[in-house]
């Protein structure tokens, strides 16, 4: 007897992910989308199987030859007055060709050189032994880009020249003139006497560090005053540097 199996299967509910956005992905991704990007357009007419492809169908065609009137040829049109034909005159090369050698030039003979038994020879213009140059009409003469090449580095010497020399003056020292000496000696010997009253005013006893220091201000200014002054009057031109 054959034994029938029985299956028992129980069901559990199954759940699948569902992205939330999923109908907006698909909406722009079908927006973006371009129909004809990379296979043409969608529909195309199916040609007519009329309109097939014929024998040289793809040849240039050529308009049809004009027929003559009659068929007879027509005549060139009548040259006007004015009109001159040109003559051709047959020239004689040969004759030509005689006459030009015979009254020309001969050619001069080329000069070589011959170095070895067996006779080869080359010439000797290039060589470098004729002395083809030393006979120009310029030679030994400085060529004039070398002579416009001097003028300027002269020039351009004289230019700097001047420019120093016109840096000395400004940086020279000014002689100073006796009036301008006699009011500077009666400056300084005024400021010298200002500063010695106010000297002499000071108190006898420097107790605190302000007199002190005041003090040995006014002695050293003194002390200035009098050098400046025993230079000016030692010394009867002055010169000043322009800085």
């Amino acid at each position: 007897m054959l034994k029938r199996w029985t299956f028992q299967f129980s069901y559990f509910p199954c759940f699948r992910y569902i992205a939330k956005l999923r109908e907006l992905v698909k909406h722009e991704a079908e927006k973006n989308k371009s129909q004809w990007k990379t296979m043409g357009p969608a529909k195309v007419a199916v040609p007519s199987p009329n309109d097939f492809l014929q024998k040289r169908s793809k040849e240039p065609k050529i308009a049809p030859k004009k027929k003559e009137r009659d068929s007879k040829k027509l005549l060139p049109p009548v040259p006007p007055r004015t009109y001159h034909p040109v003559i051709r005159i047959k020239k004689n090369f040969i004759n030509k060709n005689a006459v030009a050698v015979i009254k020309g030039e001969p050619k001069k003979p080329r000069h070589f050189c011959v170095d070895t038994r067996q006779g080869d020879k080359y010439l000797l213009e290039p060589s470098g032994l004729f002395p083809k140059y030393i006979k120009k009409k310029n030679y030994g003469v400085i060529p004039k880009y070398v002579t416009r090449r001097n003028e300027e580095m002269k020039r351009e010497a004289e230019e700097y020249q001047a420019s120093v020399l016109e840096q000395l003056k400004m940086k020279a020292m000014k002689t100073l003139s006796e009036e301008e000496r006699t009011n500077i000696l009666k400056a300084l010997k005024k400021n010298w006497e200002e500063i010695n009253n106010a000297y002499q005013r000071l108190p006898i006893l420097a107790d605190t560090m302000y007199k002190r220091m005041h003090k040995e201000e006014l002695e050293l200014k003194l002390k200035q005053l009098e050098h400046d002054i025993a230079a000016i009057e030692k010394h009867k031109r002055v010169y000043i540097a322009n800085v």
